[in-house]
């Protein structure tokens, strides 16, 4: 009986308990659920020509839905089983490339186009925890995050499927695109091109040190066979992602600021030698053939949130990164130094204590030989338009979320974009968007 109790309580009514409860080994619990929608607009833009991967100029309309479920089982030895499952279907608007910038952070899930639209699998891993001392606070539940309790000190690795961006630059006010800003240079930082699968996601090992103070991670994952690609290389020591990050923060809801490093190694691309090669042969640049075995790439990200009021709840961001920019971006999109700076603010001051204001600026821009390659007419996977009179992609993005109900948020969003593509011939670029979230 006291099994069955546990069961039903643990997927049907997980807030409730079993009298006497002990820790729920073995017994699935759901720990959330979401259904996000976004319906979004572009406007039509000043465009003289345009490439196959160019914003459209008449403008464009699309919407996308992503769903997700995700759960998570207690073990013994402080061992924790995560499995999710995600679904998307929809669209971005001028098929989510002519921007490094792209103004739907949910097109990521969307994958390739022979992926198509069914269920997947979006983590599956182990965690297992080791901790320091005897001190402890209350853990709530969340997605990929058991109820219960967790030493203020800590050693935690992960093993198997998960997304890079769940441990690493995460940001208390420009984190979700599916509840703060929803700009892809908003809520990760672009110049980290951090290892993944098409829709984000890549299997590997995390490692970290957790203190109340300072927290030291280190990660290795796979990375793509090609750029933007679903297939991840094999074994990690022909292809790998490896980043390491400092955290260092004040009061437990205090500043925190992150210093990241990063190193790619995987078959890549040198924008130089494609350079080269096309000029050598009297034709277009093309990276994609140039790709190589052991190329690197590397960079840093710098990251730091300052809360100022309302517990927390309205406060200041900023992230600035840099990568070497010699080989291809491969991962997340085509930036190789970035810097954004922005504001959440709380809607207790005009007495809707849930509701949300959010204003950010950034500023994308490539390396020299990122930029020539464009410019002589050679493709990414995001840019490709034509030819290219640079300059640096500016971005500002404002939405406010509407706390409808208590798991129900709508979130009018409304972005400006200045050279979209780094390109000071076409645009500028204006969007306006609808986000419904809903999550349990």
């Amino acid at each position: 009986m006291r099994f069955a109790c546990i069961l039903l309580t643990a997927i049907l009514l997980p807030g409730l308990a079993c009298a006497d409860e002990s820790p729920r080994l073995f017994v699935p619990q759901l720990l959330g659920a979401q259904y996000t929608f976004v319906d979004q607009h572009q406007d039509a833009l000043r465009s003289p020509y345009s490439g196959p991967l160019s914003l459209k100029a008449g403008g464009d309309t699309e919407q996308s839905h992503t769903f997700g479920a995700y759960f998570g089982v207690q073990l013994p030895a402080h061992l924790q089983f995560y499995f999710d499952i995600e679904m998307f279907k929809g669209e971005g608007v001028s098929g989510a490339t002519g921007l490094a910038g792209l103004t739907n952070g949910d097109v990521i899930r969307s994958g390739a186009v022979q992926l198509g639209k069914r269920a997947y699998v979006a983590r599956r891993y182990l965690q297992w925890t080791l901790p320091l001392d005897n001190d402890t606070q209350p853990v709530e539940r969340a997605q990929d995050q058991l109820p219960g309790t967790q030493a203020s000190r800590f050693v935690e690795v992960k093993l198997g499927k998960m997304a890079v961006n769940d441990d690493f630059d995460k940001n208390r006010y420009a984190n979700s695109t599916r509840t703060q800003f929803m700009n892809w240079t908003l809520w990760n930082n672009p110049a980290w091109d951090f290892a993944a699968d098409t829709r984000g996601y890549s299997n590997g090992v995390m490692i970290a040190w957790v203190n109340p103070h300072w927290t030291l991670r280190y990660g290795v994952y796979q990375m793509p066979t090609f750029a933007n690609g679903q297939t991840l290389e094999a074994p990690l020591t022909r292809a790998r992602g490896a980043q390491a990050q400092l955290t260092l923060r004040g009061a437990p809801d205090g500043w925190a600021l992150r210093l990241l490093v990063f190193r790619n190694i995987g078959r890549m691309g040198s924008y130089r030698d494609a350079l080269a090669i096309a000029k050598a042969t009297g034709t277009q640049p093309d990276i994609v053939a140039d790709d190589r075995d052991g190329r690197r790439k590397y960079g840093y990200a710098i990251n730091a949130e300052l809360p100022l009021a309302d517990g927390g709840d309205t406060g200041l961001f900023a992230r600035y990164g840099w990568n070497d920019g010699h080989t291809e971006s491969f991962v997340f999109t085509e930036v190789d130094r970035d810097a954004s700076i922005g504001a959440q603010v709380s809607g207790v001051h005009w007495h809707r204590a849930q509701d949300r204001l959010g204003i950010a600026f950034a500023m994308n821009a490539l390396s020299h030989e990122h930029r020539d390659y464009l410019a002589a007419g050679g493709c990414g996977f995001l840019l490709c338009d034509g030819k290219l009179n640079y300059g640096h992609e500016e971005i500002a993005e404002a939405y406010y979320a509407i706390q409808l109900l208590p798991h129900l948020t709508l979130s009018p969003d409304f972005q400006f974009i200045r050279n979209p593509g780094y390109n000071r011939d076409r645009g500028p670029a204006r969007f306006i968007g609808i986000r419904a979230h809903i999550e349990y």
